[in-house]
């Protein structure tokens, strides 16, 4: 059997996933907005399909033979990113709906970006990895301008507080297993952003401080509106 395709950041089939979950989320405003029958069915069936990721992983790498500690749990961040995503389009959870906004935006869309991903089109771990990265960065999305999500206002400084106990969970599970959940104990294999951050452990805190902004950012647009005063309307 001849080696896999490696992966090229935006060559045709990268381009083609981001070009594919543009149109999903897309898809799920327009029918949000009309109110149509056809949302509540597709927006369940996408969290369907992320929480289905981790375990077809396990097959798929079992099959390929390629199954190891560094795979077999969902410790990475874009993986407690993906099971809250999913679990965000069954239920009106306020803190699993916070987890998968800012961290799918906060961090799950910069591996889309520069996807840390080694197989390219059509592989099977192409597939999960685009619906695992896309579909939480469209859930994430989809969250606050269709289905009506507000985050609360002290929720940048809980998902910091959220984050500090994920990097904890990932270096403790790292230490026991001598894995790399998180990308905590060393950078990604294949080029990031992460390469601009400086050496172990700098990066790490530098990434710690840049989720943190992130985080407020995300949150400024209901902040912003908070400020604003009500709007008088003469009748």
């Amino acid at each position: 059997m001849s080696p896999p395709t490696p992966f090229i950041t935006y060559s045709p089939s990268h381009l083609g996933a981001l070009a594919f979950f543009l149109g999903l989320g897309a898809i799920l405003y327009w029918l949000r907005q009309q109110r149509s029958g056809l949302a509540r069915p597709l927006e369940k069936m996408l969290g369907a399909l992320l929480l289905l990721v981790w375990p077809v992983s396990l097959i798929v790498h079992s099959a390929a033979s390629t199954l190891d500690a560094q795979n077999a749990l969902p410790l990475h961040y874009c993986d407690v990113a993906g099971i809250c995503a999913g679990l965000a389009l069954w239920i009106n959870r306020q803190s699993i709906r916070e987890i998968a906004y800012f961290f799918g935006l906060a961090g799950t869309l910069q591996g889309l970006i520069t996807p840390a991903l080694e197989v390219a089109f059509p592989a099977p771990r192409f597939f999960l990895f685009f619906l695992l990265h896309g579909g939480v960065v469209v859930t994430s999305l989809h969250l606050a301008l269709g289905m009506g999500f507000r985050p609360r206002p002290d929720a940048p400084l809980r998902m910091l507080r959220v984050s500090a106990c994920y990097a904890l969970l990932a270096g403790a599970a790292n230490a026991l297993l001598g894995t790399n959940y998180g990308f905590v104990c060393a950078k990604p294999p294949i080029a990031s952003l992460m390469d601009f951050l400086g050496p172990w452990p700098w990066y790490v805190l530098v990434l710690f401080g840049i989720a943190g902004v992130f985080y407020w950012v995300l949150a400024l647009p209901w902040k912003i509106k908070a400020l604003q005063p009500p709007s008088n309307h003469v009748s």
